[in-house]
Parts: structure tokens; sequence; C-alpha cells
């Protein structure tokens, strides 16, 4: 198993890669920004991106899909109720950027929970945790103890619900059903920020931990 982030953009996202140790073979998770730095580090581990795969569709997590897509030839992938969401990045860049941009590309196949995505000899299972937007998922390994979990679950923290498609109780109910019924020690990667463990956040987040009142 083979794990490498970078951070990218303006909004500092986090983009993962996500590959297996004896195949070479990889998914890129979240390509937000940057794409030559996303393929330079791809290439410095030898690694073949195979898919691309989002938790959702804000555009600081798409804006290097389609450089990806073109350099590699893989396929986008993205949960069917996030479209909407990925139709507004243009006027969303507007709107937080000040900047023009093109649409970007329509995904190549939609994700669904419980799917099994297989890459190499490891597994990831996806999970859709709604709440920040309308179709966002979590990717869990777990081989590997950990899920990458987009801009729902932060260290101290949750993602953003007030904006369009996103909503409080939705998003806390898919923190608790789809990522704190998962083991103490699985390591959390988000979208933003250093990542955590479950257990941690479980004992210490103020919005979802123990001591939290529902």
């Amino acid at each position: 198993m083979i794990i490498k982030g970078l951070t990218v953009g303006l909004l500092q996202e986090n983009c993962y890669l996500f590959g297996c140790s004896r195949t070479r073979k990889a998914v890129v998770i979240d390509p937000g920004d940057n794409a030559r730095a996303i393929l330079r580090l791809a290439d410095q581990q030898g690694l073949t991106i195979e898919r691309i795969i989002n938790t959702h569709a804000h555009f600081d997590h798409v804006l290097a899909v389609d450089a990806v897509k073109h350099a590699t030839g893989a396929p986008f992938y993205l949960h069917r109720d996030e479209l909407p969401v990925l139709h507004d990045v243009p006027n969303a860049v507007r709107l937080w950027l000040d900047m023009e941009i093109d649409p970007v590309g329509e995904p190549d196949g939609y994700l669904e929970h419980g799917e099994l995505i297989q890459v190499g000899d490891e597994v990831l299972e996806v999970r859709l945790a709604p709440g920040h937007s309308p179709g966002h998922v979590v990717f869990v390994h777990h081989a590997g103890q950990q899920v990458f979990s987009g801009d729902t679950l932060f260290h101290r923290s949750i993602g953003r619900f007030d904006m369009a498609g996103g909503d409080r109780l939705t998003l806390l109910r898919s923190i608790r059903e789809q990522l704190l019924t998962l083991p103490d020690d699985y390591a959390v990667y988000p979208g933003h920020g250093q990542a955590t463990e479950i257990g941690f956040e479980r004992q210490h987040n103020p919005y979802v931990g123990a001591h939290v009142v529902s």
C-alpha cells in the first residue's frame, strides 16, 4: 500500500495518491489543482494512475481533474448526486476567486454506496456521507485501517454545511453513521488540514465527540 498526499490550490486542499505497492497501480483522490505536481509525484513513485475518484465536486477538489485525465487517460468517477455541484464549478470559481474557467468534464462513471474499488491488490470501500454536499462520499481502506474523509470530518472540526446542497443534521448523521462506526485506530485523511484518528475525534471533536449532547 502506498499513500502520498500533497496540498494544492488557493484553498490548500489535500489531494492523495493511493496505490498498490506490488502492482504500482493507483487512484488519485480529489485532484483539486496543480496537475503537474500530482503527475510528477505519481511518476516519482512509479505509479500508474488508473482512476480519478472524488469525494465531492466543490471546485477546490476538481480543478485538476481534466488535466490529470488528459495526461493519463484515467476515467473520472463521482457520485451522481454531485452533478449539480460539478456543473456549478465555473460559477463558484467566479464568485470565490474572480476567475473564469471552462466547465469540468462529465464523469465517466458514478460511485455507489457500498461499492468496492480495486486498486491492484488493495480495496477501497465507498460510503455515501452527504451533508457537506449532496453526494459526498468517503473512501475506507479497511486493510490499512484508514479513511479518506474529504470535507466531512477534520481534526477537531467538521465540514461546512452552509453552501448549496449542505445540511448540518445530515452531515452530523453521516459522520456518526459512516465514520465514527469505524474502529478507533483508523487514520483519517481529510480534504484540508492535518490527519487525525477516529478514536481521537470520537473523544475530542467539539461537534460529534463523546461529550456533545445530541
